[in-house]
């Protein structure tokens, strides 16, 4: 089940592998890291039992910026985030909101939407 404007890919890496591998990624970009949130501790802390989930929180404040200077609500939307999480069959996916989407959600520019692509760091974090 793919929910409308997500992304989602399946990876070989673990939760925790694939979450350093963006964040190291990202770091090496210049882009501020915000959250790294472990959603099955904290889920954890409520009785619920999740399996590995975690969740990380990025952007770049500059780019980010002339995004909500367009349009405040996309606020809604920024800083950008990904997802990891393990499921039943011990497969690991990685999910993120699709450019495509919050381009037509925000009737956002061409040039505004390219920030928002981190297909390309997904991809080169997910493979070997």
């Amino acid at each position: 089940m793919n929910p409308t404007g997500v992304i989602i890919r399946q990876s070989d890496y673990t939760v925790k592998e694939v979450i350093d591998r963006l964040e190291n990624a990202l770091k090496q970009k210049g882009i501020t890291i915000y959250a790294r949130i472990d959603q099955q501790a904290e889920a954890l802390k409520g009785g619920i039992n999740l399996p590995p989930l975690e969740f990380l929180l990025f952007g770049n404040p500059a780019k980010g910026g002339l995004i909500m200077e367009f349009n405040p609500a996309t606020a809604l939307d920024l800083p950008l985030k990904v997802i990891a999480w393990k499921n039943g069959e011990n497969k690991t996916w990685v999910a993120y909101n699709d450019p495509d989407f919050i381009k037509q959600r925000y009737s956002l520019t061409d040039q505004l939407t390219a920030i928002l692509d981190i297909g390309p760091i997904v991809t080169a974090i997910l493979q070997h």
